[in-house]
């Protein structure tokens, strides 16, 4: 996939009825004058899928991460620029290329026992190979390769016979053999025009794959490097080739596309508008052999539900062998989240961002329905207490676990919210779904913000805080050390929201662990410190940093921001932040 600072996802290919809304002259995007009406119809497939299957696959698989005997870092698909692979060595790799094992209709049936609802699939990645049969480049599937066969057809047809909504990624810019696009400059066979590139190969490929493989939901734009406004108004006008077509917002030129993109990571409150995390099984998008560093199904599973709770949709991509095999290891996490699927998909599909703070159990769903609203409590971890809160002041008409309907569980309402009295164990260790049934639309108590204790403090836990992530980075809550970790970053910031009660004067207090110095600028209601963090020895040693007094002149929602000093940054681990009034 793309590196660090890049990203790339394929999009879904569906079949779709709307029509695109008439061109605007001034505008390329066929749906520049689309109504809210007319979007949400277009959209609708890919809010309700929640979960699909990404595949980077190419001639990098057949190098699979080493160079002349050599491991080249970074990612798989990679490579060719990582290990600055001339292109007559790097082409010469197609000749291995030889996917003789490779079964479309087997991949799109274990992406359905997955419960994946679409597939987006590199049809051209950076190192401008096609796996279609392209008339505009002799660097293909079919000409290059002993293979010699189109890979895109059979794949889309599998889809299609299927129900499998089909996408495809395509890299506009960078293309780093055929000449004339973005990067790739260590070979002198590199050079050439940009504007020809786009004009002879992109823009002509573009066109290939959405006239000649039936219905594409969509299409995965990626990296925008040196993408002008022409260029890339020249890539949009080729949409109206599939109407109703999704395409994300990776393809520059100032056009946001459809759809945000974040990258291996997570967004902390998730994004506005619609949006999908692609991640990897393991550290690599395209195959690399000596790869084992896999993500647990417990992992991949939370994953899933803690974006589906927020609002946006999982791309979860496996890297086939240059014969054609998804490695085991990606097959059997693909299926145990497909058995947890089977129980609880309901609590996935079709729903929406939870309509509150995310709890201390796991995380929450909502689905609405005929005026009245269900919630999905994902429990990750089952209270000693047998008890789970939830700031929602509804009636409650039932409550169960979503794994056996016929148990229920009694719910006791306060002023502050609902309480479900949980009885028995845990039925899933991974994630346990419980349903609650609310009439009407979820009404939210003020037990949903963060307030002060008895005492006038305020606590803000790193479980409770927005993380503001950019493209391509993947500060997170750390499970090992339950605090915000992978701050390696200094264009992340991390901010809470809370309430007073009692305004004041107080006290702020970090803690934190770092191994390094650094430094925090923390403000507050137009206030602001430059905090030093100091050494604490290991980056698992927590220990308290005063940060400074602020004070609060009247009662209400106030916000506090965290933002590295850009030039006294190193990574810091960030578990709690505590303001206590100095009287």
């Amino acid at each position: 996939m793309i590196h660090r600072a890049l990203c790339s996802i394929v999009l879904l290919t569906s079949f779709f009825t709307p029509m695109l809304r008439a061109e605007n002259p001034e505008n390329p995007d066929p749906y520049a004058n689309e109504t809210k009406a007319q979007r949400d119809e277009r959209m609708q497939w890919f809010r309700e899928a929640k979960f699909g299957m990404f595949i980077h696959w190419g001639v990098y698989a057949v190098p699979a991460g080493t160079y002349k005997g050599q491991r080249i870092g970074g990612i798989g698909e990679w490579i060719m620029a990582r290990g600055k692979i001339p292109m007559a060595e790097y082409q010469a790799f197609a000749k291995e290329f030889n996917p003789i094992k490779y079964d479309p209709e087997a991949w799109v049936r274990l992406a359905q026992e997955a419960g994946m609802k679409y597939i987006v699939i590199t049809a051209k990645h950076h190192d401008g190979f096609a796996l279609f049969d392209s008339k505009v480049s002799k660097w293909d599937v079919v000409d290059a390769t002993p293979y010699g066969r189109d890979l895109i057809a059979p794949l889309a047809a599998a889809c299609k016979k299927y129900g499998m909504k089909f996408g495809v990624y395509y890299s506009q810019a960078q293309d780093w053999n055929q000449g004339g696009s973005a990067r790739g400059k260590w070979d002198t066979a590199q050079e050439g025009d940009m504007d020809e590139y786009i004009k002879k190969i992109a823009v002509p490929q573009v066109k290939e794959l959405l006239a000649n493989y039936g219905p594409i939901a969509m299409i995965w734009w990626d990296t925008p490097i040196n993408m002008s406004k022409d260029r890339a108004s020249a890539l949009l006008k080729t949409l109206k080739l599939q109407p109703g077509i999704i395409h994300n917002n990776r393809l520059g030129g100032g056009f946001n596309g459809d759809t945000s993109t974040p990258e291996q990571h997570i967004p902390g409150a998730g994004l506005p508008g619609d949006w999908e995390s692609c991640m990897t099984m393991n550290d690599t998008w395209g195959y690399k052999s000596y790869d084992e560093k896999w993500k647990s199904t417990e992992d991949l599973i939370r994953n899933l539900v803690d974006i589906a709770s927020k609002g946006g949709n999982y791309l979860l991509n496996v890297g086939p062998t240059a014969e054609g095999v998804i490695p085991e290891p990606s097959v059997e996490r693909l299926k145990a989240i497909g058995a947890w699927m089977k129980v609880n998909g309901e609590s996935i599909y079709g729903t929406k961002a939870s309509p509150c703070s995310r709890p201390d159990f796991g995380r929450i769903t909502q689905r609405e329905s005929g005026g009245n609203t269900t919630l999905y409590l994902h429990v990750f971890k089952w209270p000693g207490n047998n008890q789970l809160f939830v700031p929602v002041n509804n009636s409650v008409k039932s409550c169960y676990l979503l794994a056996d309907k016929k148990r229920t569980f009694d719910v006791a309402k306060s002023e502050k919210g609902i309480t479900v009295q949980l009885t028995g164990s845990a039925p899933d260790p991974i994630c346990s779904v419980v349903v609650v049934n609310l009439s009407g639309s979820a009404s939210i108590t003020a037990a949903n913000q963060i307030t002060q204790n008895k005492e006038g403090v305020i606590l803000l836990t790193a479980q409770q805080a927005t993380i503001n992530n950019g493209f391509g980075t993947n500060v997170e809550v750390k499970s090992e050390t339950d605090a915000i970790g992978g701050w390696t970053t200094s264009g992340v910031s991390v901010e809470w929201v809370f309430n007073v009660d009692q305004p004041g004067t107080f006290t702020v207090t970090a803690e934190t662990a770092s191994n390094k110095e650094s430094a925090f600028v923390v403000s507050m209601d137009e206030q602001s410190h430059t905090a030093k963090i100091p050494a604490h020895g290991k980056d698992t040693d927590f220990a308290p940093v005063e940060i400074g007094t602020f004070t609060v002149k009247k009662a209400g929602e106030q916000k506090i921001t965290f933002k590295p000093l850009k030039e006294n940054w190193n990574p810091v681990n960030l578990r709690s932040v505590t303001m206590t009034p100095t009287h």
